[in-house]
């Protein structure tokens, strides 16, 4: 989860870096560090803490060179600490090295060098690379690095340089994301495209077991083996302002504030308007015979992406009666499911790195299931390795809480759910156009939602030092109770939790006392008044509710204390609204409690590593 970038070329480094690292420390910010070569020896400046501790570092003792690498750190092996901040080195300074991953047998390594009198000064996985490097150092950097890759085990992505030849960099890849961009007269590595956007558009993403010979003329790739790849670059068609803040305070803000459009993007082009139908045959190549010879769905994935999928089990059994179940991504390859060739495997990731949706991902396919992947980033490591990928088209997201992924995700699930449909005629076309129509409608409804920020912000002010919240809803309205109050867990660092409403009184409804706010969503006509008879339970035990309803619902305000009414439309489609006003309140209470929105603690955006 760490981010890594690295520079070789004419100009100083030291900003190249820097500015590199300010676009992923949302990967990581316990620590950071850099590394610059210049006139025969590497300097090194690290510190723990936030990047502007080390931007603070620099001013008073800048680096000058025109070879160097860098590193954002989120901790896994040793506390955040400067000892164990990245760069690391060998004890006599000659190899440099940034890391993304976790190397598994390092302790085996370690007492290997240790043995041969080694002296370590950190406690991280990473410094066995930069020792063991310096003890299989053959006077050739690239096979040096080969030797000791193949001693390795785990996952990493590298980014390497040594002081006997300063006119290479050597960047090396497995199961950790790490990507090569092409210059004029320099080169450049980077975890992801955002730190490299504003050098170049042209870049190579290294897959598992390859590795890059880096000078300032050119680029060699080849695996770690030593064979030769002829590779054509990725052109990356962002714009850096969509990387950028865009005048927001915050990058979640802006993201809330993007869906919208994300939702048009995600829209665009799949939609047959002539025929009311949705075409996915560009992208998908499951024939119908395969869709029709389905007989379950299994959807796969962390976090929020796993949130998104507990609402694609209502949405596809709704549209398309086959059954679907839904794993945490950690979770599914220990439990030995059951796959056969008629099973499909979704797997959901925004970044398309994740560590545990990846190794899902390839458990199935060892199966022979066929995977089909929906995810925002083309080229990343699942959008390769799945047979079938359907992208969202959110752009670049920044903040660690995600928000335009999420609604992202369901629109892709809608648009999956009414093709299948389509294909197995488990819908009549009169109903796949209702759904459409409403589709179109929802980007125009989210835009609405967004006029409530201020209501979402006077709640949440209100209730911000309240140390224990409370969402419940029934169906899809639970799906999104457990996804409203993971983002105010994460960001807020107030106790949340989510519950079916239906079970309160099997345990719950012991935690509701005076004064406690309830986030209640009611939304799902056909269990309304039973949703109702629960918010009244709450009431009676004198809990504070603010209710998530339709517009034009009268009855709803009778019951809660406070109302945010949603635009109406269909109800397997109100997940993509009614999270909008549940984002906004952990936004909101984030800030009244000062803390730090887009880098919450202990968290990083993308999570490589199990």
């Amino acid at each position: 989860m760490c981010g890594i970038v690295g520079y070789i070329g004419n100009r100083d480094a030291q900003p190249i870096l820097i500015n590199g690292l300010k676009k992923l420390e949302y990967r990581g910010y316990d620590s950071a560090g850099i590394a610059v070569y210049e006139n025969g020896v590497i300097d090194l400046k690290k510190t723990v803490g936030r990047l502007s501790n080390l931007e603070e570092q620099i001013e008073k003792s800048p680096l000058h060179g025109h070879l160097g690498i860098g590193h954002t750190r989120w901790a896994t092996h040793g506390r955040p600490s400067d000892h164990n901040s990245h760069p690391h080195m060998d004890e006599k300074h000659q190899f440099a090295i940034v890391h993304n991953g976790i190397i598994e047998n390092f302790q085996e390594i370690k007492e290997e060098l240790i043995n041969k009198g080694v002296t370590f000064i950190s406690e991280t996985d990473t410094e066995v690379i930069a020792h063991l490097l310096a003890d299989l150092y053959d006077g050739d950097l690239v096979t040096t690095v080969q030797k000791a890759v193949a001693k390795m085990e785990g996952a990493y992505a590298l980014g390497i340089i040594n002081k006997y030849e300063p006119d290479k960099m050597v960047a090396v890849r497995l199961s950790s994301p790490l990507i090569v961009g092409l210059g004029e007269n320099e080169n450049f590595i980077a975890s992801d495209i955002p730190a490299l956007i504003e050098h170049t558009r042209d870049i190579y993403i290294l897959n598992d077991g390859e590795m890059a010979v880096i000078t300032k003329d050119k680029v060699e790739l080849m695996t770690t083996k030593g064979e030769v790849i002829e590779r054509t670059p990725f052109r990356v068609e962002w714009d850096i302002e969509t990387a950028e803040k865009d005048g927001f305070d915050h990058y979640m803000l802006k993201e809330i504030y993007e869906q919208p459009r994300a939702y048009r993007e995600t829209l665009q082009n799949r939609i047959d308007h002539e025929n009311n139908k949705v075409d996915l045959s560009k992208e998908i190549s499951l024939t119908p015979e395969e869709i029709r010879s389905l007989d379950k769905i299994h959807i796969v994935a962390c976090g929020t992406a796993y949130h998104a999928g507990l609402v694609g089990k209502y949405v596809i059994e709704n549209l398309v009666r086959v059954p679907v179940e839904v794993d945490v991504a950690s979770e599914y390859r220990y439990r030995n499911p059951i796959i056969t060739d008629k099973t499909l495997v979704m797997v959901i990731s925004q970044s398309g790195e994740t560590a545990d949706t990846l190794a899902a991902l390839r458990e199935a396919q060892k199966r022979d299931a066929k995977v089909l992947a929906i995810t925002n980033v083309n080229g990343s490591s699942v959008a390769r390795d799945a047979d079938e990928v359907l992208l969202t088209h959110a752009g670049p997201e920044i903040a660690v809480a995600s928000t335009k992924a999420y609604t992202s995700q369901l629109i892709a699930i809608y648009l999956l759910g009414l093709y299948l449909a389509q294909i197995r005629g488990t819908q009549e076309d009169t109903v796949i156009a209702n759904y459409l129509q409403a589709i179109k409608e929802l980007p125009a409804q989210a835009d609405k939602l967004l006029e409530f920020a201020p209501t979402m912000k006077q709640f949440a002010e209100r209730y911000a030092h309240y140390e224990d919240l409370f969402f419940i809803g029934r169906s899809l309205d639970y799906a999104v109770s457990l996804e409203g109050s993971l983002k105010l867990k994460e960001i807020s660092y107030v106790h949340s939790e989510a519950y079916p409403a239906g079970e309160l009184k099997h345990g719950t409804l012991a935690l509701i006392t005076d004064g406690v706010p309830v986030i209640a969503l009611a939304t799902q006509e056909d269990i309304y008044d039973k949703m109702v008879s629960n918010i009244k339970e709450v009431k009676a035990r004198d809990a504070y509710v603010l209710g998530i309803g339709l517009e034009g619902d009268q009855e709803l305000a009778k019951s809660v204390d406070e109302v945010i009414a949603i635009p109406k439309t269909l109800p397997l489609l109100t997940p993509a609204l009614s999270v909008i006003p549940l984002q906004l309140l952990a936004y909101y209470a984030a800030l009244a409690r000062g803390n730090d929105v887009d880098k919450p603690r202990n968290l990083a955006k993308s999570v490589t590593v199990e």
